[in-house]
């Protein structure tokens, strides 16, 4: 496993030893780390991971999502949630994985995916809800769900926000996986590198981003959601970045 860039103290989040929290100067690592069940996200880690994200409310400007071992992450528990609905239990899981990908896509920080190894179903979920995304070069993604007789319910309809049809088509309808080279050339993954090299080249990128000025990169996140969301033509795009320079200075004047 590659170790982390400075060799900073590590703490698991209150609740969860699965979730484990590494802060820098500015900026952190949140690492999933349940290796022994591939990364896979049960009820305990998707609480964990927002109270880590709540956490780091104006403490990081970027955070660094990885996992361990040879995992990104392997979806939401599937057997957690068997038990549970073979129980009588109520089914809250969807609403927690909604929640917890809202908080990366609304916290003021910026987000990249660290992607060290399988990203499964909700494992591609968190690579499109953050907004940058890094690949080690033997990294792999999928939607396997359709070989299952379901829905891809988070990954499908988030990769729809965010890739060309034919893309998420044949991630939905093949259930086939692809490589970090594959996801680099679609445009679902930012950059691939060497593993070794990986946490070290988020580091980079995560210090730089941290020295830029919060209220700039706070309202430079918003846009990139507002704007294919709320702007239609090419005026409202240019008045819409003029309101954004706007709030940047107002903020600037108030902090």
């Amino acid at each position: 496993m590659e170790t982390s860039p400075d060799n900073a103290a590590a703490a698991p989040v209150e609740g969860s030893p699965h979730v484990v929290v590494e802060r820098r100067e500015g900026w952190a690592i949140v690492r999933l780390a349940r290796e022994a069940k591939r990364n896979a996200l049960d009820r305990r880690t998707r609480i964990a991971l927002l109270r880590a994200f709540d956490s780091l409310q104006g403490q990081a400007r970027c955070i660094v999502l990885t996992g361990t071992g040879a995992s990104f992450c392997a979806g939401l528990d599937l057997k957690e949630r068997a038990n549970e609905r073979a129980a009588g239990q109520r089914d809250t899981s969807g609403d927690e994985w909604i929640a917890v990908n809202l908080a990366i896509r609304r916290h003021p920080a910026v987000f990249i995916a660290a992607v060290n190894g399988m990203a499964l179903g909700g494992g591609m979920t968190l690579v499109n809800s953050c907004d940058l995304a890094l690949a080690a070069e033997d990294a792999w993604l999928g939607c396997p769900e359709l070989a299952s007789s379901a829905y891809a319910g988070a990954a499908g309809p988030t990769g729809m926000l965010s890739w060309p049809r034919k893309r998420v088509a044949w991630m939905l309808l093949t259930a086939e996986r692809i490589d970090a080279r594959t996801a680099e050339r679609w445009g679902v993954i930012n950059e691939v590198v060497p593993a070794g090299a990986l946490l070290a080249r988020a580091a980079e990128l995560a210090s730089r981003i941290a020295g830029f000025d919060v209220a700039a990169l706070e309202e430079t996140k918003k846009s990139l959601d507002h704007v294919p969301a709320q702007v239609r033509d090419w005026e409202g795009a240019m008045r819409y970045g003029q309101s954004v320079n706007e709030a940047i200075r107002a903020r600037q004047g108030r902090e």
